[in-house]
Formats: structure tokens, sequence, C-alpha cells
């Protein structure tokens, strides 16, 4: 398909010819609706639902035979809202019978519910028929099937993620917990997951377990909570800090023992936790050298780490699949949105219809690469010293050169050389 905007919509709906069934299914967890519509929109029978499992899949079938029989047409295309992993069982097993399966964005579905019959009314039958109108009109996408390995890949991706984010949530509690018996922890230790405040937790959580104890008494408690190099100077000095701030401690006394149970389970599912996510991180590493060299090369050469590389290639795939970097950012959602009308000139901003994992590690990997790459620190200082850009913005404008790099690297399988990549003049000898 070409790359331009209205190309790409216009075939789309050439796509749909005089002879196509158009279907559409309002995906749920257990029962489906399917809705039939022509080329033209025109509704062609009633509605149907179908249960989740193979049986409802030859339901399915058999109804759109039907259909193609009483209405003489040849071909079918089935289309579904892409409103997460309900959907992938259907279309997998649509696949495999050689069906041709696209996506409705839900919004799309939302923002059109009205124009079939002016009514603000919802339900599933209605739902169908409107994502089959919608298909009909060109309103959908390809439903791209990544190889295997890049499925699995997003699948540990999404898992590390998912752990990561009980491990924050772990952190607040155990945050939480701290500001009510001992509030003065902080004033002590910068970060309560350190080494150092791990085994204070572990060994002294409140502050009445610090009474009557001397510095090399909480040294011994820190070295038998499992810390090495608990003692030194440092080590000396935070055990005086501790043992004054909990002399000092204001923090709640009446429900201590209910907040020291509660830390010591917290601190157990955080270890936990950090174990889990260690595996599944071992498990994406070993997943990682099985994606061929040259979909990996163009991240590696570019200087990004064995983490961001399988979040790239887990939600985009093999790059060299793209036409354009912008391809690349709009799946993360970052290509640029603005709204004006007649004179009025609305505000730019990302649309973030996209992926937000995808978006999120783009972002990071710039501000990484801004930091440890002397090609993109060059650029950042001149956007933000030459052409005075806010540092954001600056961030956001080399997201796109870097995914018009990483683009441009797996086509032509040629390494990174500044020199082909950079707007700037010659610098001077």
């Amino acid at each position: 398909m070409k790359f331009k905007s209205y190309d790409a919509i216009n075939q789309r709906i050439e796509r749909i010819t005089t002879d196509h069934l158009v279907v559409g299914i309002d995906i749920a967890k257990e029962m489906h609706v399917a809705g039939a519509v022509n080329f033209r929109g025109v509704q062609l029978g009633r509605t149907i639902s179908f249960s989740n499992d193979k049986f409802g899949y030859e339901k399915l079938l058999r109804w759109v035979h039907d259909l193609r029989q009483t209405h003489n047409l040849m071909q079918v295309i089935f289309g579904a809202e892409s409103t997460g992993h309900y959907f992938l069982n259907l279309a997998f097993w649509l696949h495999e019978r050689n069906e041709q399966i696209v996506l409705v964005n839900p919004m799309t579905t939302k923002r059109n519910k009205e124009n079939r019959d002016n009514k603000p009314s919802k339900n599933d039958a209605k739902d169908a028929i409107i994502i089959a109108d919608a298909i009909s009109r060109g309103y959908y996408s390809e439903w791209v099937i990544r190889e295997t390995i890049y499925r699995r890949l997003r699948y540990l991706v999404s898992e590390r993620e998912a752990w990561v984010t009980d491990l924050s949530a772990i952190g607040n509690q155990l945050q939480t917990a701290l500001d009510q018996s001992f509030p003065e922890f902080t004033f002590v230790f910068k970060e309560w997951n350190g080494p150092r405040g791990i085994a204070t937790l572990q060994a002294f959580p409140l502050p009445s377990d610090l009474k009557d104890l001397t510095p090399e008494n909480v040294i011994d408690g820190w070295r038998k909570a499992g810390m090495q190099r608990a003692g030194g100077s440092r080590g000396s000095q935070q055990a005086v800090m501790l043992l004054a701030a909990a002399r000092r401690s204001v923090g709640l006394t009446d429900i201590a023992p209910e907040i020291k149970r509660q830390i010591g389970r917290l601190l157990q599912r955080y270890k936990q936790m950090l174990s889990q996510i260690e595996t599944v991180e071992h498990e994406i590493h070993e997943l990682l050298s099985q994606v061929p060299p040259s979909a990996r090369q163009p991240l590696t050469e570019i200087g990004l780490s064995p983490l961001f590389v399988a979040v790239v290639l887990a939600n985009a795939g093999d790059l060299s699949r793209y036409t354009h970097g912008r391809q690349l950012l709009a799946l993360a959602g970052l290509s640029l949105a603005e709204s004006t009308s007649g004179k009025r000139r609305g505000q730019i901003i990302l649309s973030k219809r996209g992926r937000r994992q995808l978006r999120k590690y783009l972002y990071l990997a710039v501000i990484g690469l801004v930091a440890n790459h002397p090609a993109f620190r060059r650029w950042h200082d001149h956007n933000v010293k030459t052409l005075k850009m806010k540092k954001q913005r600056s961030i956001f404008k080399l997201i796109g050169k870097l995914a018009r790099i990483l683009v441009a690297l797996a086509r032509s399988g040629e390494t990174f050389v500044e020199s082909k990549a950079n707007a700037l003049p010659p610098q001077a000898a």
C-alpha cells in the first residue's frame, strides 16, 4: 500500500468492490455478534450471535456462506474492533482458512453510531453493522500478523511491564507504611529500596526496634539481614543518623504492630517480584538471540540496550518492512495532530493513537542517546542552543529522527554514519 495518506485511503476504499460481502463483528468474551453489508453499506439479512468457540465460528461461516449465495457475492472481508485479546482466537481461526481480516478503530465505531439511525442508542447488533459500514467506506486498517518470534517477544515484554507495574505499586504501599510509622526514615536513606534501606526494613522496621541500640548493634543487624559491606565509615555514620532519627520519630505507635507485619509481607512480595522480573528478562534475552541479526542490527548499531531492542521489535516487528520512519511514529502514536478552522489555529499535539509501550520506550531511548551518543548529543545541543527549542521539544524531534534512522538502516542494511543523518553544516576544523 502506498505511503501518502490520501493514496492509502483511496486504496482501502477501492479494495471494497461490488462483489464483496462486508462482515462486521462486535467482539465480546463469550458471545460475538456479526452483521453484514454490501459495498454501499446496505444491510444484508439479520445479525447473528455466535459463541466464542469452534462451534460458534463454524456457525458464522455457514451464515456467511448463505448470505453470499443469496446475494451472489464472491468475496468476503471480515472486520472487528481492535479492542483486546478476545479478537485473536477468532482472527487466527479465520486466517487459517484464508479469510481477509481487517481492524476498525473503536473511536470510529463510537463516533459513527448515530449516522445510520440518528439515535444515541447502543447495542451489540447495532455495533456490528456500524463496524461493517465503516469497513465499506474504507475506515479500517490492515491486521498485520507478526512472525511467531515477535509475538512471543511481545508476550514476554508485556509480562515484564506488568511485573514492573506491580513492583511500583508495592513500593508505593511500603512508602505509605513508612510515612505513618517512621516518617524520618527518608531523612537517613534517600531511597528505601537501596541495600541499606532494605536491610533496615528487615531488621528494624519501626523506631521502637532501635531503642537502646548502639551503632554497632545496628551494623550487626544489617549484616544478619544479608547486607554486604554493612560497616565502614559510611555504615557507622548512617547508623548514628538512623538512631538519632528513631529517637525523635513522630511515627504512629498505636497501629505499629500492624504496620510492622505489613512491611514484612510487602518486602517478601517485593523480593519475589524482583526475582520474577529477573527470570522474565533472562527469557527475553534468550528469545532476542533467536531474532534474525538483520532485524536486530539497526537497533544495536545505534546503541540501544537489549531491553529496548526487544521492546521495539516486539511492538513493531522487522523494521525493514516499513517504507518510512513516519509509519513507525504512527504505530507508536507519535504522529502530529492539529485542529484548525478558518482563522483559528489550534495547538499541534501528539495523536497518542498507537502503542503506548512503544511510545514510552522510544522516548526513554532518546533520553539515553542524548546523554551517551555523541551524534544525538550534538543534535540536541544544536536544537536547544542554536534553534532555541525547549528541551522537551528537541527530545520529541529527535524521536522522529531516530525512527527515520532505524527504518533507513533496516531497509538498506548499512551501518550508522553520522554524516548521512546529519542535517547540520560540517564543523570547522
